[in-house]
């Protein structure tokens, strides 16, 4: 029977209030009352929504405008800049991130095949955590969101590849290993040209009429996004580029005022999902090496960046302040965990072994930056920046 989407949303949402108000209440990070309602309510504690993977395609409705957000806060000279000066230190990081994963997984008696996906896994940091809780109207902090953004878009192309290389070792893919490579700059000249053509013109003439900013700017983001993953690369880097390309926009900031709101309704439904998948009941099977991973990439995810960084004539606080920042697994990491076991390749307690990890270090690493470093949602007034 078809899951009432009234009562999810009233169970999520009404949760979400209560949590939250507690949560504040303690002096913790609201997102982590969003992972506990998840776990609390999901298919593996009450069971009060029994299908969350309903909810799942409209909870990344919320990272696509998160990613729209940010490329329109960001020019395209300054994109070009910090993509290069991030290159190196992205493959560097995501080979030492590779080793490690791969070495642990395979002391604790995982298969070889387990080990290979879980280093995949460990290569890529989150994109929401990382982004959610970096204040973007600080000056001061402008460069770490360069940097991180740099960072996280180089991560975002080898996890394409990592999803590609999956998908071959299966025997199912179609798709050329270099497709993605090409789309990526034939899709952000294209959407150059639109926006200059077409778009600038449209909104010189009807700037007056706010509706019709807001959903072009929805269209448009929508759009591009779909359009990214019909070229085989992910709906997350279309719209990061629909940004950048309507980051000259006379109107950017009113769009990215707009768009706010309706940007933090899915991202409530993104953690709430994200809660929602882990299986309690099998935890018991890999809670140690899940601790010892995630001790491991909350160590070495900060310390690395801070020395690639370093390397780079970054400060050293800087360089801190992005590492721990980024000192967790991906989103993606949860993605290449559900694809590898749909397509066999890694066992069960694998999967398990990845979504504990990624809740662990997602909670750990939230924790050090709320009460470490300025974001939107500290619990001292002293770090709070929006």
């Amino acid at each position: 029977m078809q899951q009432d989407i009234v009562f999810s949303f009233f169970l999520i949402f009404a949760g979400a209030m209560v949590l939250s108000t507690i949560a504040l209440y303690t002096r913790q990070p609201v997102l982590i009352a969003y992972i506990a309602l998840g776990a609390i309510a999901g298919p593996f504690g009450m069971g009060w929504i029994e299908h969350p993977d309903a909810l799942t395609d409209m909870a990344h409705i919320g990272i696509i405008f998160l990613l729209f957000l940010l490329g329109l806060d960001m020019q395209p000279s300054a994109l070009f800049a910090v993509l290069k000066k991030a290159m190196l230190v992205a493959l560097a990081s995501s080979a030492i991130f590779f080793a490690a994963g791969f070495g642990l997984t395979l002391a604790f008696g995982f298969s070889e095949m387990d080990a290979i996906i879980v280093g995949l896994a460990f290569m890529f940091s989150s994109t929401i955590i990382g982004l959610k809780l970096l204040p973007t109207t600080v000056l001061h902090h402008k460069h770490v969101g360069e940097l991180m953004i740099g960072l996280l878009l180089i991560q975002d192309m080898l996890a394409i590849f990592t999803l590609i290389l999956l998908g071959v070792l299966e025997g199912n893919s179609s798709m050329p290993v270099w497709q993605p490579f090409v789309a990526l700059p034939l899709l952000a000249a294209g959407c150059y040209l639109i926006v200059k053509m077409v778009l600038l013109p449209l909104i010189m003439r009807f700037d007056r009429y706010h509706e019709y900013l807001f959903i072009l700017a929805i269209g448009w983001c929508l759009t591009v996004a779909e359009g990214a993953k019909l070229v085989g690369l992910t709906h997350e880097i279309g719209a990061f580029i629909a940004g950048v390309t309507l980051a000259t926009s006379p109107i950017a900031q009113f769009i990215a005022i707009s768009l706010k709101p309706l940007r933090d309704f899915f991202l409530v439904m993104f953690f709430f999902t994200l809660g929602a998948g882990v299986n309690l009941g099998l935890l018991g099977d890999v809670w140690l090496p899940a601790l010892v991973l995630a001790a491991a990439v909350l160590i070495i995810k900060p310390i690395s960046f801070r020395y690639l960084l370093g390397n780079l004539s970054e400060r050293p606080q800087l360089a801190w302040d992005v590492g721990f920042r980024l000192g967790q697994i991906s989103e993606f990491s949860l993605l290449v965990a559900f694809v590898a076991l749909q397509s066999q390749l890694l066992s069960e307690q694998g999967s398990l072994l990845i979504q504990a990890t990624a809740i662990i270090t997602f909670v750990v690493s939230s924790y050090i930056v709320v009460f470490s470093y300025p974001n939107p949602i500290a619990v001292s007034d002293k770090l709070r920046r929006d």
